[in-house]
């Protein structure tokens, strides 16, 4: 992969007025246009221990992993070890699931385009020994399930962590060994790592978190447990990342030639396999990428964030484009990522991305769609102050009294608006999820069940 890297002074600006708007500590941008690498990286690591980002800067991407455990996986589909129909325990014949019929039929194509059915994470830490995983897994019967294996797409982690072990039952060697062998290294990858031990003497960003007399803390936890690194477990740079985006636009090849997957299965991963409901994470979900249709373009991607650290990724392979943002400080690091992407998408491309419209609210639904609502770690209420709706979601109480991660902080009741239409999709309109789309679902009954925001299924509880 050769490379011409260049800077661009617009791109500069508009970065450096970025981070002074989101009061960001640091952020690295990397792009790929008109067959250049063209770099902007500003401010710091920290702000306890300040050293400027570069492009060799490490941040936690979080769930931007998960485009690497797909990629891993497929290697093996290539060489005949996995078949992407076959049920899961084919390959982990210890899952065990709340519902024997789901253990049962779950595919491992369902775990790659989240239509598993399950619930996003088990709140859990099993240690950061090579049994990781493996108890993880065990503890899966625990999982809530959303619905019955192909009913419908809901984001899951735990999905992805779940593929992981089956990387590790096939290979016989621990999940993190198999993807820095098969993926990092044949991609030229030198600066992605799992393990903290590896991160910590590299250059390295600090996530923080805002308080709430406005003040920016560093974040403690650098990142998940072990047992989450197939879901979101990557430590890398701007340049890797970059590389790693170069590579999904080729034809499958290594940094040294090698075939690192057939150009076939490269470009069926960003087929689209299950369409999503006016959802922000995607139109439709391929084998891990999020697929979305912009201005006219088709768009391939995987955003990422925890503990203060916030990846957005995206390609646009009809134009061999592709951009990373990484950023250091919550909340509004999903912000600032967002609004660097759209201005590189407009800036290099004249691809316009906007959000919708909401219409004027109806205040006689405020009590059909007022109530709570509830994920595994968070417990969301829908409410209405005169011609205004609100969703407010908080971390739950036993959740922060657990301890042994650190939680970010809640956020202030997000306003939001019905979109034109059947009126049950919605589009937050202000704070630091300005843009997140979402729907209510309703039973056969016609009945509000619950509420999908960033492609999570929140169940009403009452």
């Amino acid at each position: 992969m050769t490379q011409t890297t260049t800077s661009d002074a617009a791109l500069t600006a508009f970065v450096e007025a970025t981070a002074a708007r989101y009061d960001m500590p640091g952020i690295a941008v990397g792009i790929w246009a008109g067959g250049r690498e063209i770099h902007a990286t500003v401010g710091v690591t920290s702000t306890e221990n300040p050293v400027p980002v570069t492009e060799h800067t490490v941040f936690a991407i979080g769930s931007t992993s998960k485009t690497f455990t797909a990629t891993a996986l497929l290697r093996l589909v290539a060489d005949g070890r996995v078949d992407l129909d076959a049920p899961v325990r084919t390959y982990v014949p210890e899952l065990d699931l709340l519902d024997e019929h789901a253990a049962a039929t779950v595919t491992v194509a369902q775990l790659l385009n989240h239509t598993a059915g399950f619930e996003w994470n088990l709140i859990n830490n099993t240690g950061e020994g090579e049994d990781g995983l493996a108890a993880f897994v065990a503890s899966l019967a625990e999982l809530p399930l959303l619905a019955a294996p192909g009913e419908r797409a809901s984001y899951s982690q735990a999905g992805f962590n779940l593929l992981g072990r089956v990387i590790e039952n096939v290979t016989g060697e621990p999940f993190e060994k198999v993807v820095a062998d098969t993926v990092f290294a044949p991609v030229g990858l030198t600066g992605s790592h799992y393990f903290q031990g590896d991160i910590m003497t590299r250059r390295f960003a600090a996530g923080h978190e805002r308080q709430a007399d406005g003040t920016l803390e560093v974040a403690r936890v650098w990142k998940g447990t072990r047992a989450n690194n197939p879901g979101g477990g990557i430590g890398t740079t701007m340049s890797d990342l970059l590389r790693w985006g170069r590579f999904h636009l080729g034809d499958g090849h290594g940094a040294h030639g090698e075939t690192v997957l057939p150009t076939d299965l490269l470009r069926a991963m960003r087929e689209p396999t299950v369409t999503l409901r006016n959802s922000t994470l995607a139109d439709a979900f391929g084998l891990c990428w999020m697929l979305r249709d912009v201005d006219g373009v088709r768009m391939a991607g995987h955003g990422g964030s925890g503990f203060g650290q916030f990846a957005d990724f995206q390609l646009v392979p009809e134009r061999d484009f592709a951009i990373v943002v990484l950023s250091n400080a919550s909340p509004d690091g999903i912000p600032a990522n967002q609004a660097i992407v759209r201005w590189a998408l407009e800036h290099y491309l004249g691809v316009i991305d906007q959000d919708p419209e909401p219409v004027p609210f109806d205040a006689t639904r405020g009590p059909e769609l007022s109530g709570v609502y509830d994920i595994d770690a968070m417990t969301m209420t829908c409410y209405a102050e005169g011609d205004q709706l609100y969703l407010d979601c908080k971390v739950k109480p036993e959740i922060r009294a657990a301890g042994g991660v650190e939680i970010p902080q809640d956020h202030p009741p997000f306003p939001f608006g019905i979109l034109p239409g059947d009126g049950d999709e919605y589009v937050i309109t202000a704070g630091s999820f300005e843009g997140q789309r979402g729907f209510f679902s309703r039973d056969a009954d016609g009945e509000i069940i619950g509420v999908d925001l960033a492609g999570r299924l929140f169940g009403r509880v009452s």
